[in-house]
Order: structure tokens, then sequence, then C-alpha cells
């Protein structure tokens, strides 16, 4: 597979006399059309790593490659350009009167031609399910769709990447179904690459591959199965277990057996019917 980004050996301090770095000798790569999630505990360096993917943040030492382009202040807007981000308060990120006029901001800002942005602004809130909402002003949207807009707002950009930076952490948990049901949808759609900054074990489980940060370090990386099967490790880096694991472990109370291997939901309502309910 074809990697579109690749970190070598990142290290980031926010000032220069910090004895600790927020980033730590960091190395990673995530192949194109990937959905990866980082996820750790707050303090962990999560979303200052996904700040020098875009180059919000420059490293201290390393080097960062985003598709051919390798980050220096020649490349950060080419870069820039490949690389939406979507962050945690929706709220931050709104500009515009209307829906419309604030999925049409960025493209103003990079010129795109009128007849283009109105296509554009129509496609994308098509593609969040908002088109219903287009004359509607942000601030009287829910959370999920506020996020399902901002989302829209960096679809209509096109990039090749986009960036969840706790996008569903301050959503309910029909909310958050929202965002991540959407994301799936665009993902699928426009053939991105997403790179998932959680906490939220739950979403993390979308991803193909996980990694675990703990104190700027990179600790862990494998596939979701892999990660979540680690159990009580992870709630000793003050992770939850995911929904199927923390089920797995109240039947076990009840003396019931249960699968060893790691259950997406999907597959504990499977193994449930099968196994239990029709006993």
């Amino acid at each position: 597979m074809e990697p579109i980004i690749n970190l070598e050996n990142i290290t980031f301090r926010y000032q220069a006399e910090d004895d600790k770095p927020a980033l730590q000798d960091i190395s990673l790569h995530i192949n194109k059309g990937e959905w990866v999630a980082i996820i750790g505990h707050n303090g962990s360096g999560k979303s200052t790593l996904a700040k020098t993917i875009n180059g919000l943040l420059l490293p201290e030492t390393g080097k960062v490659t985003v598709g051919n382009h390798v980050l220096n202040e020649e490349n950060i807007w080419a870069i820039r350009k490949m690389v939406g981000m979507v962050f945690q308060n929706p709220d931050n990120q709104f500009v515009g009167a209307t829906v419309e006029d604030d999925v049409a901001f960025g493209m103003e800002n990079q010129g795109i031609p009128r007849e283009y942005m109105l296509k554009r602004v129509k496609d994308a809130l098509q593609q969040v399910r908002m088109t219903d909402f287009s004359s509607k002003e942000p601030a009287r949207l829910s959370g999920g769709q506020k996020q399902r807009v901002a989302i829209a707002g960096i679809v209509a950009l096109r990039p090749d990447i986009i960036i969840l930076d706790e996008a569903t952490s301050m959503l309910d948990p029909e909310g958050r179904q929202e965002v991540i049901s959407t994301i799936k949808k665009i993902k699928q759609e426009n053939e991105l690459t997403v790179l998932s900054i959680t906490h939220d074990i739950d979403e993390a489980a979308n991803a193909n591959r996980v990694f675990v940060m703990r104190q700027g370090q990179l600790i862990e990386e494998g596939t979701p199965e892999k990660i979540f099967s680690m159990g009580p490790e992870l709630v000793e880096m003050g992770l939850d277990l995911p929904f199927p694991e923390r089920l797995k472990e109240a039947l076990l109370t009840r003396e019931i057996d249960v699968p060893k291997e790691y259950l997406t939901e999907e597959g504990m309502i499977n193994w449930l019917w099968t196994s239990v309910l029709k006993k």
C-alpha cells in the first residue's frame, strides 16, 4: 500500500526550555485510504501529533512527509490543501451567517470560481445529509448537525486526508453516531484517508489500525482486534474498553462462557443470537 503520511523520528517541545517533549521520537506511516485511530489519555500527545501533520506545529527534530511533500516553509500550503481538520468544538469553526455560507468560506479563501463553489457547497451538504438546513443559522443546529456542517466545509475543499481531532468528544451518543456514520460514508465516496484523534474506544473501533500513545510516545500499534484484546492494559493506560469487551466481562461474572477473541458490536450481536439467545 502507498503511504500518504510518513513521520520519521518526530520530537516536539512547546517551549525550548521544557525538559520533557510533548512528542518523543515518533515514527509512523499511514497508508492512502486507511482509517487510523490514535488513542491515549489526555496529555498523551495525540492532538500535538495531529497538528504536526498539517504544519500547525513544526517539529523540533524529525521529518514529516504528506503525499510527495516534505513539511517545510516552502511546502506548508501544499500540505494544508491536502489535509482538512475537524476540531472538538464546531462553534469555534463557524464564520458564516448560514450553513451554506459557512461551507463556502474556505473555498472563498482559496479563490475558487463561484460556479464551482456553488456546486461544491451543494455536493458537500448532500454528502453529510444537511441540504435541508442550508439556509439555517449554524448556532441553531444540534451538536451533531454542527459537526456535520464542519465536515461539509472540509469536504468541499476536496482534501486527500481528514483529521478528526476529538471531533466527537463534546457530543451525546446520538451525535457521535451521526458524525461517525457521516465520516464512513464520505470516506467511501471520496476515497479519503481518515485520521481519528480520540479517547473514545468505540470510535476507534472503526479504524483499520490503532496507535496507542502515552506521555508523548507511541507505545503500541495494531488492528483494533489486537489493541482491544489488551483489556486490563488499556485500563491501566487510563483508557476504557470498547462496549463488546465490557459486555463480555459482565457475562463472565454470570458464569457465561464468552469468546476469547475480540468481537465488534456486530460480531457480539451475532454471537449472542446464535450462542446464547437461541439456547
